[in-house]
């Protein structure tokens, strides 16, 4: 359940300073976008209203101005959209022109050709992310987190060649494992340490300590690679995954659950004593928990114990909100998020739930 004072997850609030309409330009955000407008940024889809005459109404791009009306009492937010109109290559630039009656042209060998006028679209520029790419990109297309047995039957470092230990960028090694007809390009991991539910004591994963990359040599028992990438120091038994394809950023469209939740914080990546903006952390709800890519969650931070001055008994303070999460990855038993605002710093065990 949400806390007493907090605005339910279907309140639409404006905030008091919001504009009327905004333009959009070059590195906004539809989380950005959304701040403008909103005290409650996720809520931005219950208010968007889908304008037919713009071919995908669910991108929004540089150049498009936001609109904000109010429709029998509720706020309303629409875009209006100037279309670029160019002619195809090697054409002169003709002004745009809508469907018109036929043209008759009669060349100088007295043939009769009908010319039928043409709308030709230029590409629009890349529709604006929800957030900005470079914060989660490289965690898109490696896991964070994996059972341990998924580690166990993957390929591994057995030695590196003139006797090296650890291995650096450039360095050539020996792994056994890999299947012959497997890819050229490997991803190398650590199995890191487990991660509990607080509350149950469940396991929900493993973290998969990214080293770097590798790219194989030759095939065969044991199979040859060099390290192309070093994050971390590599060293024998350490895992070999298949590289995924490159992922390409997703347009998350930020929500609440479905339904009424309620975690923790389990893990931070590159871990400090308190959590800011556009920190990643992970979560113990998972998608058996509803969780999806835009899911928007509340942080509520454990104020603790305080002492009545009048009956001097130890007494148990109300957690107190502390920030919004917003889910991008998620595993069936937990999740990983992005940290959107943080109002003061957040820690590992701190509660998540519905906005």
């Amino acid at each position: 359940m949400s806390s007493p004072g907090l605005a339910r997850a279907d309140d639409i609030q404006l905030k008091s300073d919001h504009p009327e309409r905004y333009t959009v330009v070059k590195g906004d955000t539809l989380w950005d976008i959304s701040t403008r407008f909103l005290k409650s940024p996720w809520l931005w889809p219950k208010i968007w209203k889908n304008n037919q005459d713009i071919k995908n109404p669910h991108l929004i791009y540089p150049g498009d101005v936001i609109v904000l009306r109010m429709v029998n009492g509720q706020p309303e937010l629409s875009v209006l959209r100037h279309e670029k109109l160019t002619p195809p290559p090697g054409l002169p630039s003709l002004p745009p022109v809508s469907k018109a009656p036929e043209e008759t042209v009669v060349p100088s060998d007295g043939r009769t050709v009908k010319l039928e006028p043409e709308v030709h679209s230029e590409p629009l520029e890349t529709a604006i992310p929800t957030i900005q790419p470079n914060t989660i990109a490289p965690f898109l297309s490696r896991p964070l987190a994996v059972g341990k047995h998924e580690l166990d039957q993957a390929g591994y470092i057995t030695a590196g060649l003139d006797d090296r230990i650890a291995l650096g960028n450039g360095s050539q090694f020996y792994a056994r494992g890999l299947k012959d007809d497997g890819p050229e390009y490997y991803q190398i991991f650590r199995l890191g340490k487990a991660i509990h539910d607080p509350e149950t004591g469940e396991l929900l994963a493993y973290e998969a300590i990214y080293l770097g990359d590798a790219q194989r040599l030759e095939s065969g028992d044991p199979s040859k690679l060099v390290v192309t990438t070093v994050k971390q120091e590599i060293l024998p038994t350490d895992r070999l995954l298949p590289a995924p394809k490159k992922a390409s950023l997703p347009y998350y469209y930020p929500h609440p659950p479905k339904t009424e939740v309620k975690g923790s914080i389990v893990s931070a990546l590159n871990a400090l004593d308190e959590i800011g903006p556009f920190a990643i952390v992970g979560i113990s709800l998972g998608t058996r928990e509803g969780m999806d890519a835009g899911t928007v969650l509340r942080v509520m931070r454990h104020v603790g114990m305080a002492t009545d001055p009048v009956t001097h008994q130890r007494y148990l303070l109300p957690d107190e909100s502390s920030g919004l999460v917003m889910i991008f990855r998620t595993y069936e038993k937990m999740s990983y998020g992005l940290i959107m605002t943080a109002t003061r710093p957040i820690r590992i065990l701190d509660t998540v739930i519905t906005p």
